[in-house]
C-alpha cells in the first residue's frame, strides 16, 4: 500500500511546520529576505499567506482538497520574480524538508511539483 506524498510530508502538521520552517529560511536569506522581512511587520498577511501555502501543498500531495488562494500566476503577478530568487526560495524549502526528516524520495516529489509551478511563478 502506497501513502500519499500529504501523508509522507506528516499531513497538515508536518505541512504546517515545513511552511513555518521554510519562511524563517526564507527570511534570513539575504538572496530573497528582502521580499519576506517586510511580512514580519504585517503578522495578518503572513499568517493568510501561510495557510495559503499550507492548503496548496496539502491539496497539492493528495490531502485534503481545500485552496482558498489565489492561482499562480495570479498570486505572482508583478513580483518579476527572478530564477535566481526561485532556486533560493527551493534550496529554502529543502533545508526545511531536511529539518523536518523527511526522506530522499518525498524531496523528489516535493521538487517535481516546485520546478512544474516555475513558469507559472517567474517573472509575472
Amino acid at each position: 500500500m502506497t501513502t500519499t506524498l500529504f501523508e509522507r510530508l506528516g499531513g497538515t502538521k508536518g505541512i504546517s511546520m515545513i511552511v513555518d520552517d521554510a519562511v524563517d529560511a526564507h527570511m534570513n536569506n539575504p538572496a530573497v529576505n528582502a521580499r519576506f522581512l517586510p511580512l514580519k511587520e504585517q503578522p495578518e498577511r503572513l499568517a493568510v499567506i501561510k495557510q495559503h501555502t499550507i492548503e496548496f501543498f496539502s491539496a497539492g500531495s493528495g490531502g485534503p482538497p481545500v485552496y482558498n488562494g489565489q492561482d499562480m500566476v495570479t498570486a505572482h503577478k508583478g513580483m518579476n520574480i527572478s530564477l535566481g530568487e526561485y532556486m533560493h526560495v527551493i534550496d529554502d524549502i529543502f533545508v526545511a524538508l531536511d529539518k523536518n526528516g523527511i526522506n530522499d524520495e518525498a524531496k523528489k516529489d516535493v521538487l517535481y511539483i516546485l520546478w512544474s509551478l516555475k513558469g507559472m511563478i517567474l517573472s509575472k
